[in-house]
């Protein structure tokens, strides 16, 4: 019996290393997609970027049906903030955009394998890259998106590995720590989540199936409430 459970044990290693393996083969194409694509883009637009909850909003076609300014979606999904400082040229400072609104770090709440406090490990690559956004786009109105709610009771949730250490409360506390950097190197911190609440502060479960992404209603939510910053 203990020899099946170490088989059994084994092949799911296996399956889950797969799973990364192919995981971060994808994230590495859609960088050299975007790569590709930039040497076509119109600089001095609207930029959104970040992790894979701004990849998924469909924001070039909100605006383009609304009759607004052309924004440019380089969300790439399961980035973390180490992964965005590292390809921070292609998502972001090759753009030179006019307006940016940057959300990204969820994933270093999540998932922190090798111990290290998500809070400091995540205050200093955010710190880092407003940095070199004030550096390189000094004339970039930025827009640092609050990082939205979660769902533990979601259907999903608890799927892979759950959610890790993402709970409202440091969520919460991570928004504190982006509206402060925010005010430290003058750019805007904007929180568009209220609609996508429920009473106890959740993310509506009407709008997620693991806890964390949202459906079109969701991004709707939220675009409806950007709509005057852009």
């Amino acid at each position: 019996m203990a020899e099946r459970e170490q088989i059994m044990e084994e092949a799911r290693k296996q399956m889950l290393q797969g799973m990364i393996a192919r995981f971060e083969k994808e994230k590495e194409r859609k960088l050299n997609n975007y790569r590709a694509q930039n040497l076509y883009i119109q600089k001095g637009q609207t930029l959104f970027t970040g992790s894979s909850l701004m990849e998924g909003f469909p924001i070039t076609e909100y605006c383009l049906n609304e009759g607004l300014p052309i924004a440019y979606n380089r969300g790439i999904g399961g980035y973390t903030t180490d992964e965005f400082l590292a390809a921070i040229d292609t998502v972001l400072l090759e753009i030179a955009p006019k307006k940016l609104f940057i959300n990204i770090g969820t994933n270093d709440i999540a998932f922190r394998p090798d111990g290290e406090d998500w809070y400091g490990h995540l205050s200093r690559n955010y710190r880092a890259i407003c940095g070199i956004i004030r550096e390189k786009l000094p004339d970039t109105a930025v827009y640092m998106m609050a990082y939205y709610p979660v769902n533990w009771d979601a259907p999903l949730a608890k799927e892979n590995g759950g959610l890790g250490a993402r709970t409202n409360e440091n969520v919460s506390r991570a928004n504190r720590m982006a509206e402060a950097l925010a005010r430290e190197f003058g750019f805007h911190y904007i929180d568009v989540n209220d609609g996508l609440k429920d009473e106890k502060g959740n993310l509506k479960l009407a709008y997620t199936q693991d806890g964390i992404h949202f459906d079109s209603a969701g991004y709707r939510t939220v675009f409806d409430r950007l709509k005057k910053y852009l």
